[in-house]
């Protein structure tokens, strides 16, 4: 069927309006960030600063640990991808191939799970870790956040497995390789790219979270990044917007560059599970 030249055009219009409505927030924030105090209370709002200035990032690192919640931020959100990876792969493997009414509960659980509130995690994992003496720890909040982004993992990583060829885990087999060299030789170098996307996709999820870490941690020299930014804004309310934007734009930036690299591979991975499932 044609589309009119008309239809095509509403199309691009209401994706370019689409685009700009995602844009905005970012560009506004680096505006922002580099306007003086002066500007930023002026009555006209400017998108491009009149007399850029470097002043609010100096100020947000003489403020607030920007440095050390940075490195709290990447232990999170490297040791969460890490631990939750190992510990979905071998999972995903069993729920893609192993049919039964077993792995299709689990899997109808893992999907029912992404619908739970924070609320009705947080409260059973608090008594955890508390009885654990891990509150206001970083090793505590990697534990949250390898419980919470495991069931997004194992449904990514189950798309995956979904997608290679059970026929040439079959062929090895013929051949005479035994079950663990088939998964070492024929299964694992064609997951690698998805067990990469998944780990740099719970990597982005922990390094972005904050209801968890604003529970949990209490002490700023163990806040993670986003809590950190809470700081900026005063008991009343009233925001300190120049310093605010800069760390905000700071802590914007690892999590943009990194799905810039994986984007690709995560669209892959959710349509391949889609295709198989």
């Amino acid at each position: 069927m044609r589309t009119s030249t008309g239809a095509r055009a509403g199309q691009y219009a209401a994706l370019l309006a689409y685009l700009v409505f995602l844009a905005f927030p970012f560009l506004w924030l680096i505006s922002t960030a580099f306007k003086p105090p002066q500007e930023l209370a002026g009555l006209h709002p400017t998108w491009i600063p009149r007399d850029p200035t470097l002043d609010n990032f100096r100020q947000a690192f003489d403020e607030q640990p920007l440095l050390r919640a940075a490195l709290n931020s990447l232990v999170a959100a490297l040791g969460a991808a890490l631990i939750a990876v190992v510990i979905a792969t071998p999972m995903a493997y069993v729920m893609a191939r192993h049919r039964s009414r077993l792995t299709r509960a689990a899997t109808g659980w893992v999907v029912v799970s992404q619908a739970f509130p924070f609320v009705l995690l947080i409260i059973p994992l608090f008594l955890v870790l508390k009885n654990l003496r891990l509150i206001n720890s970083v090793p505590g909040l990697v534990m949250v956040y390898v419980v919470w982004s495991l069931p997004f993992a194992l449904w990514m990583l189950a798309g995956y497995v979904r997608a290679v060829p059970p026929e040439l885990e079959e062929a090895a087999a013929v051949d005479g390789a035994g079950r663990l060299r088939t998964l070492v030789s024929v299964t694992a170098p064609l997951l690698a790219p998805g067990i990469v996307a998944t780990a740099l996709f719970a990597f982005i999820t922990a390094w972005n979270e904050f209801f968890f870490a604003l529970v949990l941690l209490k002490t700023p020299e163990k806040q993670t990044l986003p809590v950190i930014l809470t700081h900026f804004v005063g008991a009343e309310g009233v925001a300190d917007l120049g310093p605010l934007a800069a760390a905000a734009f700071l802590a914007t930036l690892p999590s943009l560059v990194v799905f810039a690299l994986i984007q690709r591979r995560i669209t892959g991975g959710m349509m391949a599970g889609a295709v198989k499932s």
